[in-house]
């Protein structure tokens, strides 16, 4: 490309009838102003050009940078989504487990307190059993003293009215008691 030195250093051969040399020099200056103007700027625009480039090379670098940066994160967001849903399963996991082992204990638990009571309603029914024989062991035994202090009252009316005297009606008493508390004695050693 000519620079305006260059025009500006032109020198032409002169003829017999060339153009007018004052002319053609106003007009070579006119040239040489505007192509100066013309090369500055477009020297401006090169610099604009190199610098616009170089921000454009930053720019994409950024944006490279950038998509890698998002790239990662999103598939750090997803890991981390994996990883939150893998804890959830197990954490669900391990409910489940210990729930149905509340269960299963909470089913042992109540098989094993309808036991007891089984046997506390077998125990209970035992001792009312065995309650109502010895109560009725009992009253069959009062009954039995009871006759037979019945029958020895009977028996002593009728010796008093035979003639028998006031001692040996007390001696009779007196053995009657005695054969009363040996009587109780007995029955409550049953």
């Amino acid at each position: 490309m000519l620079t305006p030195l260059d025009i500006q250093n032109k020198t032409f051969k002169k003829s017999l009838f060339g153009y007018n040399k004052k002319a053609v020099s106003t007009f070579l200056s006119e040239i040489i102003e505007d192509y100066e103007k013309i090369y500055r700027e477009n020297i401006e625009y090169k610099d604009k050009i190199s610098m616009l480039s170089e921000q454009i090379r930053q720019f994409n670098s950024m944006e490279e940078t950038l998509k890698s940066t998002l790239l990662i994160a999103q598939k750090t967001a997803e890991e981390v989504t994996l990883n939150a849903r893998r804890k959830a399963d197990i954490i669900i996991e391990e409910a489940e487990f210990e729930k149905n082992s509340i269960i299963q204990k909470a089913h042992e638990d109540v098989k094993i307190i309808k036991e007891e009571y089984e046997y506390i309603q077998k125990e209970i029914y035992i001792f009312k059993t065995r309650l109502e024989s010895f109560l009725e062991a009992q009253k069959l035994s009062l009954n039995e003293f009871y006759n037979d202090i019945n029958n020895s009252n009977s028996h002593y009316e009728d010796d008093n009215s035979n003639g028998k005297n006031e001692y040996n009606t007390e001696n009779e008493e007196k053995s009657d008691k005695i054969g009363l508390f040996s009587g109780q004695s007995e029955t409550n050693s049953q």
